[in-house]
């Protein structure tokens, strides 16, 4: 076995002095061209510089130049595939240097060890040296968060930190400044007193200071350099305007608690950063604010400046929303600070809060913070309001203009999160100063401000006008009748509503929607019902009145949310209160009301009312958990057992539930053609489209997208190979004719993208296996019920649901209200099999008629409707919910129904001029119309057909193609009248014609008896003719040797019969024409279409049709 060989050891190379390494790398930066770096290469030297920086007897400064060799020179010593191998051995030499102690002596400090202080001390004490600013500016970072971390760590070197920031000219200054900043911070933080002009301590060796090992904590403030450390911030002071934004934020941060300590004006801070509100940094217009907070007195008299500005910055649209949301709650806290603090100016107050009316376009979240500020200001002025009689004026006008501002949320929904955003606000300006947090304020005294009065106007007039907003407004007042502090709010409003809304309500069949607010006043004692009851009585006495046959379930629905109000007033006022109003109410109601079942509960209520004491009848309807709200109120219900859905007894389902067709398909069609896309262009695919817009020039291959319609898809027109742009013509009088026949002919057809389209019906049978299903779902009874009854358990409100992914439309659901399980034969009563058997009945005499009917009584029929875009063949998946006889919820998928070309199959249309005894010529004429344009497009002059509506139109696309039977005439006739009877236009031969009139199948047809129609020469027809030398024809293939080249004889055929038309419609727009030339014992089946994909799945059908 062939053992690679390994490769050579490397041989370490000899450690060099420090001389040798400052030649070396001064070598490697001007090329590397002498002696040394040519032998010291590679890996080699990559392990020689890992190893010196381990070593203790080297200084650390050439360390440090060890390190910044590796970095700029890493790659130019080792490969690429080598530095990730050597990545882990470098940092691991790196934490080592870190972790070991300094001079043999280990300091046991909690946070850092002071080696690596000592190393970043190092990098950043070469100022303005340009190669490695880039690092030092990463040191000084890493030296203010150790010392953000330990406050007062850098406090001995702040002198020399000073000097470094001074003789830094790059941009790294910026991290100098700041670290510097930070060391001044942690100092007056930690209250070290050091010296920063006589500081002589240098920066390398750095040893920890005394306070942070164990001496002490700190000293007094005054012991701090305060002049000193003056003249420090004198100097940082001068740099925001060189600092980036983020570092003039982390700046401020630092020096505002420095300045506050050391007692420095404030004027200088407000005179050095007052530039900053006006800027369009955000973090910048933070920071001024925060200056703001901590030097309140040296901005006074600057408030409406800051008010002014934040608030412009939350109407300006370019900002992004989330700054114009910071800017408004800036506001909000801004305002309760400067009004806790001064004496309100009301007018100002007032003018600031007409700048905060919501715009048409803000966000629904900027308008909601806008109404906040507008409540805010709202509660300033009415805390504030001064004596005259007008002091509340302007707290109204603002109410008012506050909710005109949100007026447009008033039409819309009453689910809609706008409506929601309205009445949050509407609540806060109601209840005012009466918040919750507020223990002292009474809502007794903001029942008669002038505030509270505008409020029920309000709500009066928006009630009257818009009808849905009432749900809205039950929820309102709930909401107050459900807090204990603003519930005699809530009751107010509720008698405002009963004194001024109820006299002027509309009684008509839209009294309904009321019924929400009509409940809340029903259910508070404190308002008296008798206001209510008499419009109860006029409600009624309009339904009785206005109730027809047109009425529907209007007045049995309307009459029990009546009862419903009724049973509201029983169950919260007492009866001597309601009595005489209630009683005549139901009564009323039970003698002359329309609906029995409302008559019925009527009387119920009535006799309750009389009979049973107040106590005992609040009892008996108390009710509410177990009555559902939705529906009429039942008086003894009984709780059924509750069963939720179990998906593994549903997995199995179709095995005994089975939907099937009545009539089976020809073809068990298993497969579907799918045209998706016609482009090379690598474009989005698309339907086929036969349908477009009137108003477009645009080749069909262009489809529209349609509006908005996703359930109706796109069917693109199809150009021939061989059509060219040609201008529209006509050219003769033959083409005038048939263009005006087809013209007449899809007028007819309706656009299916703007109205209803041509339905096709899939008729179907459902049944179910008793035996299956009761083992599965286990239906259970006692031994008391009758046997014949466990054969036959049954499905009640069953939906059938049905989806498919070919073009066929929505298809609506259908339901069956209840269907009986089909018993199995082998599981007879016995006595029913004993009395069976001793009947006595004729041998197909009844037994299949009566098997029959059994059948029938335990299927259901169903039927789906389809409403093709294109007519193909596909499948209907069908889905399944109903409930069991005990509550249990049957769900799942049945097998699916298969649609085939055959159910495509439709009559043309015939228009209402035409007499019934002109039908048949009419057929005739359009299929000679089909037939020649489906020849050429020059037939129709290019003619783009109107379809009804007047919006769409259509071309005429034809395709021809040929199919040869071998089955006798007989059996041909046969299939043609059992399957395609309907669809026959034109029948020639005296031999065919006379065995069709014989079998009386056919009829209402075209007649052509003469010798000529079997030979095809002498037809009578101008179009349709078979002629053996027409040149436009499709290409004749020969049978036999014995067959000329036109195809004229055929051995296998001496005598033809005649000549079947037949005309079929394929919706939405197509059409399929069938020439059958009938011969005694083959058929030779012309076909011609403008849907060509249909001819894919008619060789099947005609083979299936004919020789099955």
């Amino acid at each position: 076995m062939e053992t690679t060989p390994s490769p050579a050891p490397v041989t370490p190379l000899k450690p060099l002095t420090p001389q040798e390494w400052e030649s070396l790398i001064d070598d490697y930066q001007h090329g590397g061209s002498r002696w040394i770096s040519l032998n010291y290469s590679g890996q080699p030297l990559f392990d020689l510089s890992l190893s010196s920086i381990l070593r203790k007897d080297l200084a650390l400064n050439l360390k440090l130049l060890i390190l910044t060799f590796l970095e700029e020179h890493v790659t130019t010593i080792l490969t690429n595939s080598s530095i990730e191998q050597n990545l882990d051995r470098l940092l691991e030499t790196l934490r080592y240097v870190i972790n070991s102690p300094v001079d043999a002596v280990t300091i046991s400090y909690s946070l850092k060890e002071q080696g690596l202080v000592e190393v970043l001390l190092t990098v950043v004490n070469r100022p303005s040296y340009g190669i490695d600013r880039q690092l030092r500016g990463v040191g000084c970072e890493c030296l203010r968060e150790l010392e953000r971390e330990c406050p007062g760590l850098l406090s001995e070197t702040v002198g020399s930190l000073w000097e470094l920031c001074q003789s830094e000219k790059t941009h790294v200054a910026q991290s100098y400044v700041l670290m510097l900043a930070n060391v001044v911070h942690g100092i007056v933080v930690s209250k070290v007193n050091v010296s920063v002009l006589s500081s002589v301590v240098p920066l390398v060796p750095f040893n920890v200071p005394q306070v942070l090992v164990g001496g002490s904590l700190g000293r007094e403030s005054s012991g701090l350099a305060v002049k000193e450390l003056r003249r420090v911030m004198s100097f940082l002071l001068e740099w925001p305007q060189y600092l980036t934004p983020f570092g003039l934020f982390e700046f401020m941060s630092v020096v505002m608690p420095v300045a506050v300590a050391l007692e420095l004006q404030a004027s200088l801070l407000k005179v050095q950063f007052s530039g900053l509100l006006f800027t369009s940094d955000m973090l910048l217009c933070h920071a001024y604010l925060g200056m703001y907070l901590q030097f309140p007195e040296a901005f006074s008299g600057h408030e409406n400046e800051v008010i002014r500005r934040v608030s412009l910055i939350s109407r300006e649209a370019q900002n992004v929303l989330v700054f114009r949301l910071l800017a408004l709650h800036w506001l909000l806290g801004f305002m309760g600070m400067v009004m806790s603090k001064r004496e309100v100016d009301k007018e100002k107050i007032f003018a600031t809060a007409l700048r905060f009316y919501p715009t048409v376009f803000d966000p629904l979240a900027l308008k909601a913070l806008k109404l906040d500020l507008i409540v805010y200001c709202s509660v300033i002025l009415v805390k504030s309001r001064l004596e005259d009689a007008n002091g509340e004026g302007s707290v109204v006008k603002l109410f008012e203009d506050a909710f005109e501002s949100v007026s447009g949320f008033k039409w819309l929904p009453s689910w809609s999160t706008e409506t929601s955003v309205a009445f949050r606000t509407f609540h806060k300006l109601l209840i005012g100063e009466s918040s919750h947090s507020e223990s002292g304020s009474s809502t007794r005294d903001l029942v008669d401000s002038t505030i509270f009065h505008a409020t029920e106007r309000m709500l009066v007039t928006m009630t009257l006008e818009s009808r849905g907003l009432i749900p809205v407004m039950a929820a309102f007042i709930n909401r107050l009748l459900k807090c204990h502090k603003h519930r005699f709010l809530g009751q107010q409003l509720l008698q405002t509503f009963d004194n001024h809304l109820l006299p002027k309500v509309k009684v008509d069949y839209r009294l309904g929607s009321y019924f929400p607010l009509f409940g809340k006043i029903a259910e508070n004692v404190t308002v008296p019902p008798g206001g209510l009851l008499d419009l109860l009585g006029k409600y009624m006495s309009i339904l009785i009145e206005k109730h027809g046959i047109d009425t529907g379930l209007r007045s049995w629905s309307q009459g029990s949310k009546v009862l419903v109000l009724c049973r509201t007033l029983l169950m919260h006022h007492q009866s001597s209160r309601i009595f005489l109003k209630l009683s005549r109410l139901l009564a009323f109601t039970c003698l002359h009301f329309p609906d029995l079942e409302v008559r019925d509960n009527a009387r119920i209520y009535l006799r309750m009312l009389l009979c049973v004491p107040g106590n005992k009848l609040r009892h008996l309807l108390s009710t509410e958990d177990q009555i559902p709200s939705s529906h009429s109120t039942p008086f003894f219900t009984v709780q059924s057992p509750r069963f939720s859905y179990d998906s593994k007894k549903s997995k199995d389902i179709s095995s005994y539930i089975h939907l099937e067709r009545v009539v089976p398909l020809l073809v068990k069609q298993s497969w579907s053609l799918s045209l998706a896309s016609f482009n090379v262009n690598g474009e989005k695919p698309y339907h086929m489209e036969v349908i477009t817009d009137s108003n477009t020039t645009t080749p069909s291959w262009h489809p529209e997208t349609p509006d908005n319609d996703t359930e109706t898809p796109s069917i693109p027109a199809l150009e021939g190979p061989n059509q060219s742009q040609e201008p529209l013509r006509v050219t003769d009088s033959k083409v005038s004719e048939i263009v005006e026949i087809l013209r007449k002919h899809f007028s007819l057809i309706p656009d299916f993208r703007h109205m209803s389209g041509i339905k096709i019906g899939i008729t179907c049978t459902l049944r179910f296996e008793s035996e299956p299903f009761n083992r599965v779902w286990g239906n259970k009874r006692s031994a008391e019920v009758d046997t014949v009854d466990l054969l036959h358990p049954a499905l009640y409100a069953t939906v059938l649901k049905f989806s498919s992914s070919a073009p066929f439309g929505s298809i609506q659901p259908y339901r069956i209200p209840f269907l009986l399980g089909s018993p199995t034969k082998n599981m007879t009563p016995s006595s029913q099999s004993q009395t069976d058997s001793l009947d006595i009945v004729p041998v197909n005499n009844g037994i299949v008629d009566e098997e029959k009917e059994d059948d029938e009584s335990f299927n259901a029929r169903v039927l789906i409707e389809l409403q093709p875009r294109e007519p193909t063949p596909g499948l209907v998946d069908v889905s399944i919910e109903a409930n069991a006889e005990n509550g249990q919820i049957i769900s799942g998928q049945l097998q699916s129904i298969t649609v085939g070309i055959e159910d495509m199959f439709l009559k043309v249309l015939v228009p209402d001029d035409i007499r019934d005894d002109e039908v048949p010529r009419y057929y005739v004429n359009l299929f000679n119309a089909l037939w020649e344009a489906c020849s050429s497009s020059s037939s129709t002059a290019r003619e783009m057909f109107l379809l009804k509506g007047g919006k769409g139109v259509t071309a005429i696309n034809g395709t021809r193609s040929v199919k040869f039977l071998e089955v006798s005439a007989t059996s041909l006739i046969q299939a043609v009248e059992k399957n395609l009877s309907a669809f026959v236009v034109n029948v020639f031969g005296v031999e065919l014609v006379n065995i069709v009139k014989d079998g009386g199948i056919i009829s209402d047809v075209t007649w052509n008896d003469d010798d000529d129609g079997a030979s095809g020469s002498g037809s009578g027809l101008d179009v349709v003719a078979v002629d053996p030398y027409m040149t436009e024809a499709p290409l004749y293939l020969k049978y036999d040797e014995e067959e000329d080249e036109k195809g004229s004889n055929l051995p296998i055929n001496k005598r033809n019969m005649g000549r079947f038309h037949i005309l079929i419609f394929l919706p939405p727009t197509s059409h399929l024409l069938f020439q059958m030339e009938v011969g005694v014992n083959s058929t030779l089946v012309r076909i011609r279409t403008d849907h060509w994909p249909c001819l894919a799945y008619i060789d099947d059908y005609l083979e299936a049709l004919f020789l099955a």
